[in-house]
């Protein structure tokens, strides 16, 4: 199985960009499908984009279309979540999952393995 290790959250001011990373280790992330998604406190974890094994499909939450990007490079066993113009609301803990699937799934339930969160904090 697949160990997922998020890092690139930090404190960013509104307007400003962050990169996350997903590492993997103990199989090659060419084996998954990829999401990310965030989860404010005491509230369910939410999609914000997917990609597919491939790399070939993606697929972005309303609120980050247009602002965040994925990508993945599977020679460096790693998945990127490039943030631009980034709000306040979008201060919460982000999550990557995976799924050996060919697709992405948009329920959290759906992935079989997560990292273990990063925090994203953006002030205004």
């Amino acid at each position: 199985q697949v160990q997922l290790v998020e890092s690139g959250g930090g404190l960013v001011q509104a307007g400003g960009s962050l990169r996350l990373s997903c590492a993997a280790s103990g199989r090659s992330l060419s084996s998954y499908a990829m999401g990310w998604f965030r989860q404010a406190p005491g509230k369910e974890r939410l999609f914000v984009v997917g990609i597919s094994r491939s790399g070939g499909r993606t697929s972005y939450a309303d609120s980050v279309k247009g602002r965040f990007t994925i990508s993945r490079d599977n020679a460096k066993n790693t998945v990127y979540l490039q943030m631009n113009s980034l709000k306040p609301e979008d201060t919460v803990v982000y999550y990557c999952a995976a799924d050996e699937s060919s697709g992405y799934y948009y329920s959290a339930r759906d992935y079989d393995y997560w990292g273990q969160g990063t925090q994203v904090t953006v002030s205004s």
